[in-house]
């Protein structure tokens, strides 16, 4: 492997900011990307951009199809950093928690899990029923970390894409990744409650 791969799945909840920005931010580290997008998250894409289809796949190096179980992302043998889904759905979660892998996005996410690579899901629902809770319980137990994309307002952002950005940064943390858009905390002045 020359570089380091990265599987980035978009499904269909609300949320595709999060999976544009984390494509545009890969690219600029030099990172390759296999993007994978489910039916659903091709139709909510309509919605929530003004971008076309064939300008999201611009933005990866290598572009899968959800029905192509066949694709190499979906071996342990092809060798990844791992996995990000931004935006997650519940019915995806629920499959991979479940193990039942009907299509790429979450044959991808099972081979990453029993790889023991890197799985995030970017969890878009709210509000959660106990089902959802459950699910949730379930793959971190087996190995993925649920990270939904709840914004940090202590770097007192200015912009929904300053709020974005600092989402994708804390995602790439997990993967020890500093893309120098994360505000870090620090301690505040010492006037505070004065």
């Amino acid at each position: 492997m020359s570089k380091d791969r990265f599987i980035v799945a978009i499904t269909g909840a609300t949320g595709h900011a999060y999976g544009i920005r984390l494509l545009e931010t890969l690219r600029e580290l030099g990172l390759e990307t296999h993007l994978v997008m489910s039916r659903s998250a091709i139709v909510a894409l309509a919605y929530e951009t003004d971008l076309k289809l064939k300008d999201v796949h611009a933005l990866a190096d290598h572009v899968h199809g959800n029905d192509d179980v066949a694709a190499p992302i979906s071996s342990g043998s092809f060798r990844t950093r791992g996995m990000i889904i931004a935006p997650c759905t519940t019915k995806t979660l629920g499959e991979i928690a479940s193990g039942a892998c009907g299509t790429l996005v979450s044959r991808a996410a099972d081979v990453v899990l029993k790889e023991r690579r890197r799985l995030v899901l970017m969890l878009r629902e709210t509000p959660l029923h106990l089902g959802h809770l459950r699910n949730m319980v379930t793959i971190t137990e087996i190995g993925a970390i649920v990270m939904p994309p709840v914004p940090a307002f202590y770097p007192k952002p200015k912009t929904i894409d300053e709020m974005i950005d600092h989402t994708i940064g804390r995602a790439l943390d997990l993967f020890d990744i500093d893309t120098g858009q994360v505000k870090r905390w620090k301690e505040p002045p010492a006037d505070i409650g004065g």
